[in-house]
């Protein structure tokens, strides 16, 4: 009886996650969260919950390029407002103060993708995007001279991708 019930508030823990996050996150990005980052988890107790919420409907599961993504549904938004009592208040407190001061960060970290490559001429390419669960909203392709430059746009795609992308859009888009 006492692993269903640690079974039960696992994954009312992950529920109230999501519904906090609201907006979909990888699987990395959970595990990350759940269990490296703060102990709110193990990491075996996290991937057994988020493979049973699928399986139960109260989580689903998207692909987009390769990456796959979870999200809250209806019923799971329902159940956590049922259960969610039986957090700890302590535990709640904490999960909800983290996500509120690092949710933008973590919502970066997973829609600014980055990733640079050697080329057989010695030169260098970039590709950087800006993903969110249904679809690219942009890419781009740079070729480079060196490893410097690629590291450059490697390192500052996180701090300029929005204002890359609101540039481009009204240049091409908006004018």
């Amino acid at each position: 009886m006492h692993d269903e019930n640690l079974n039960t508030i696992n994954k009312v823990i992950v529920l109230f996650i999501f519904d906090k996050m609201d907006m979909p996150i990888t699987d990395s990005t959970i595990v990350e969260l759940a269990t490296s980052r703060n102990r709110w988890l193990s990491y075996l107790d996290c991937k057994i919950t988020l493979g049973q919420l699928v399986d139960n409907g109260f989580l689903y599961q998207t692909n987009q390029e390769n990456t796959l993504y979870y999200n809250i549904t209806p019923n799971g938004r329902m159940c956590v407002s049922h259960f969610y009592n039986k957090i700890p208040q302590s535990l709640q407190h904490n999960i909800a103060d983290f996500i509120k001061e690092n949710r933008m960060s973590l919502r970066r970290n997973q829609e600014y993708f980055r990733h640079y490559f050697k080329n057989p001429d010695g030169t260098y390419t970039v590709t950087l995007k800006i993903i969110d669960p249904v679809q690219t909203t942009l890419e781009i392709k740079i070729n480079v001279a060196n490893q410097n430059a690629a590291k450059q746009a490697y390192e500052r795609w996180e701090e300029k991708a929005a204002t890359m992308f609101f540039w481009i859009h009204e240049q091409l888009v908006d004018s």
